[in-house]
């Protein structure tokens, strides 16, 4: 395969990468506000719809993140690895991981270090204030 043919083949593959970005996006904001419907019709608790709704579309936006970091490195990795490229791909990734971090601690409500210790007391406290099932 001549160097053209590959550069055609691997912008593609970005360019597919960022397309199911972008529809991870748009059927993830559908989905959330389906959630966030379904929680309210069950609750009537808008406190409780806007919770579901606000963690859903942020695991959403984390997720087309990730997907749109791997387009970038396809890009610059595969068709043009200069220094330069490498540079720009590199601050691009630290903008989206300190995007994501904020969307995480945003999303769980405490930072990533702290979950464990969090999570686990959560657990701990639901399970022994949870009735009990036959």
């Amino acid at each position: 395969m001549d160097e053209s043919r590959y550069t055609e083949l691997m912008m593609t593959i970005a360019q597919a990468f960022e397309m199911v970005a972008a529809g991870v996006l748009v059927v993830g904001l559908f989905l959330a506000f389906g959630f966030a419907i379904a929680k309210y019709r069950a609750t009537r608790d808008g406190a409780a719809t806007y919770r579901v709704l606000r963690q859903t579309f942020g695991g959403v936006i984390l997720l087309g993140l990730e997907i749109l970091v791997a387009g970038d490195l396809i890009r610059t990795v595969a068709i043009a690895p200069t220094l330069e490229n490498v540079a720009v791909l590199g601050l691009i990734v630290l903008i989206r991981t300190f995007l994501s971090f904020s969307l995480e601690i945003e999303i769980e409500g405490v930072p990533p270090w702290r979950r464990a210790f969090v999570s686990g007391a959560t657990v701990i406290k639901n399970a022994a204030t949870a009735p009990e099932r036959a």
